[in-house]
């Protein structure tokens, strides 16, 4: 392995790391909704009074069906299980990424797929523009990583192939 694959495999690294710390991330703090929503709620004094608004409902939300209705809360924890398997399922390109492009790309479908889902199932939900808003950025911001590590994996099968031919 040269030196540019070195370096390539370095960044390819790097991206797939981004993405399974943000994953794991996402699962983690999926799980102790009702606490975080109380810790934003109390410090929401300097937010604009939708941000706060919103936040209050939604923590009012969860804690009546936490209450009333704890079962509920079992589809977050699947939702948390969700992304912590995706964090694992990039492990394989970690690994070997050539092997597992796949993965990327199928990384690559869901944060474009997340835009639609956001719009759609949030106004059907009635979740307000800015919040449909953030949960889209999640697409937009990951799929940057994943952009970048699908590029530099094309480059790093050129040069496996420039170095089968060298032999």
């Amino acid at each position: 392995m040269n030196t540019e694959e070195q370096k390539l495999r370095l960044h390819v690294n790097i991206y797939i790391c981004t993405i399974i710390v943000g994953l794991a991330i996402s699962g983690l703090t999926a799980f102790p909704l009702e606490t975080e929503m109380a810790y934003l709620v109390k410090r929401s004094e300097t937010y604009p009074i939708s941000l706060k608004t919103w936040l209050r409902t939604v923590y009012q939300a969860i804690k009546t069906t936490n209450l009333r209705y704890p079962f509920l809360s079992y589809g977050t924890d699947w939702l948390a299980f969700a992304h912590l398997m995706l964090a694992v399922l990039f492990i394989g390109p970690l690994k070997d990424p050539v092997k597992n492009k796949w993965v990327i790309d199928f990384g690559m479908i869901c944060c474009v797929a997340i835009i639609p889902l956001a719009l759609i199932a949030g106004n059907i939900r009635q979740i307000p523009i800015f919040w449909q808003m953030i949960d889209c950025s999640f697409g937009i911001l990951g799929i940057i990583p994943l952009i970048l590590c699908r590029i530099n994996i094309k480059k790093i099968e050129i040069l496996e192939e420039d170095y089968g031919l060298c032999r």
